[in-house]
């Protein structure tokens, strides 16, 4: 025998508390349903709150705490710790690698993982110089990969 989950009364009720303004936890309790079946029922009728009378509270600053760096500002901060304030310098067209390549097979957190050569071709192979503690290049591969800007 087929029990029918939402019957008239049912969604007549779901409408009602949901006008209400009763969150889906509640309305799951008074109707007795799951609160993962009132959501999907709500998605389905396209029922929609008011939204004049609920406004998001804003967002507390603390005047004394410093803002997190995010992912670039932190990738930054790593890169500059990592080279010198007076890099030597060094020609622009000259190669980084020094001679020892790997395999893709040979790769590993101790190994430069830059390529070198095109996908597919007999000569394919990666760097495998030793790259920056937790980065996956070497120095000079990084400087080709992560351009610090002067901020």
């Amino acid at each position: 025998m087929f029990i029918q989950t939402w019957t008239t009364d049912r969604i007549d009720a779901l409408k009602v508390h949901f006008q209400a303004g009763l969150s889906c936890r509640e309305i799951a309790n008074e109707i007795g349903v799951s609160r993962n079946a009132v959501i999907g029922k709500i998605s389905r009728l396209n029922l929609v709150r008011d939204k004049d009378g609920m406004q998001r509270p804003a967002k507390k600053t603390s005047a004394g705490a410093a803002p997190r760096p995010r992912g670039a500002q932190r990738l930054r901060q790593i890169l500059m710790r990592s080279f010198p304030a007076a890099p030597a310098p060094e020609a622009p067209d000259a190669p980084i690698h020094n001679g020892h390549t790997c395999s893709l097979f040979e790769l590993s957190k101790e190994t430069c993982r830059w390529p070198i050569s095109t996908p597919g071709q007999a000569d394919f192979c990666f760097c495998g110089n030793t790259p920056i503690e937790g980065m996956p290049y070497c120095p000079g591969h990084s400087r080709l990969a992560y351009k610090v800007s002067a901020r």
